[in-house]
């Protein structure tokens, strides 16, 4: 009998830790975002003396490359290689670069296997937990893809001091999203309560140095609420739609940033999107808590994570009739009673424009 966890998480203190994870699989491929080559090359080097390195593949991690040419040509630079089906995917980057690779790995021979080692916040907490991979398709966000999980997740805390700190706060949104759902230990006071000495601070990433610990814990704490919920409902048939909060809304946001070529972030997107759920959550719930809305807008704000929509109800409505939690008539969107309790309601879309 397999006791092996579905989500298994591994750590270390620098990517370097990662080797020993990796020195036991007969061929490692590693595809890497262009933006961290310098990690995948010192993997590459670590793993030199294991002899088990096959390659390594560079590819563009960002919306416009999210989608099936690039997962194509990962599949022919793994052909080319002669990579068999005891081949292993090393994907180093973030959210993008995970589930492109994932997914790569997935059809490739009709499945090879694939690992992580996520490089953004937002990986760590997200993207590279849960088995999710996929691409773009017609300006709509993930709608290829399949649900399959990865060898092992290695997360590192060293590689959460370089980056941009509007990565930093695309990882923050989802980040709060994950103790709005499951608040044990009152982790989401805790998270404000850091994300806000971050924000408020003159250097920003001498203040993420400073809060590691803190913020390691807590991409612990959320990592381990997602590997939870992934373990008891795998292919989102129940509880595991509650990891959408926020994201009917955030979905639609980017395809509309997308169709009028605006910036804006998945995280960014989902920050904004939670404030949507939270005001549709007070119309459906009535006064359960009256002031949710506003808490929640004056606790993301303190935390530099944006609040307002730039675009209106009625431009986001025919993406949310294409969201892959639509069903029939009816979209499973998912509000906020309080935090720590989010539930799954089936909604017309036209009751979110009233």
């Amino acid at each position: 009998m397999n006791n092996k966890p579905l989500c298994t998480i591994n750590t270390g203190r620098t990517v370097e830790d990662a080797v020993p994870y990796l020195k036991d699989y007969p061929a490692v491929y590693i595809v890497s975002d262009r933006n961290v080559e310098a990690y995948a090359a010192r993997v590459a080097e670590a793993l030199e003396p294991c002899g088990n390195l096959r390659g390594r593949f560079s590819i563009d991690a960002n919306e416009n490359a999210k989608n099936i040419d690039t997962v194509l040509e990962i599949c022919r630079w793994l052909l080319n290689l002669e990579a068999d089906r005891k081949a292993l995917i090393f994907a180093i980057g973030g959210g993008i670069t995970t589930d492109m690779a994932g997914f790569a790995a997935s059809i490739y021979k009709r499945g090879i296997r694939f690992a992580y080692l996520p490089t953004t916040f937002l990986a760590q907490v997200d993207a590279a937990i849960g088995g999710k991979t996929g691409v773009n398709f017609l300006n709509y966000k993930n709608m290829l893809g399949v649900i399959r999980q990865p060898e092992f997740t290695f997360e590192c805390p060293e590689v959460l001091s370089t980056l941009p700190y509007r990565d930093f706060i695309s990882g923050a949104a989802e980040l709060v999203k994950t103790f709005i759902i499951d608040n044990e230990g009152n982790n989401y006071s805790k998270a404000i309560s850091v994300l806000s000495a971050i924000a408020g601070a003159n250097g920003h990433k001498a203040a993420i140095l400073e809060y590691l610990p803190e913020l390691q814990e807590l991409i612990s704490a959320a990592a381990s609420v997602k590997a939870g919920v992934v373990e008891r409902d795998q292919f989102e048939s129940g509880e595991r739609r509650k990891l959408n909060l926020g994201h009917t809304f955030a979905h639609a946001i980017e395809w509309m940033a997308r169709e009028k070529g605006d910036d804006i972030s998945h995280g960014e997107a989902v920050s904004m999107g939670m404030i949507m759920a939270a005001g549709l959550s007070e119309k459906f719930y009535g006064n359960v808590d009256a002031h949710l809305a506003a808490t929640l807008r004056r606790d993301f704000a303190s935390c530099c994570l944006p609040v307002d929509c730039p675009y209106s109800i009625s431009e986001l409505v025919p993406a949310m009739k294409y969201d892959k939690k639509a069903e029939g008539e009816g979209v499973n969107f998912v509000l906020i009673h309080s935090i720590g309790d989010v539930r799954i309601e089936k909604l017309p879309v036209f009751f979110v424009s009233l």
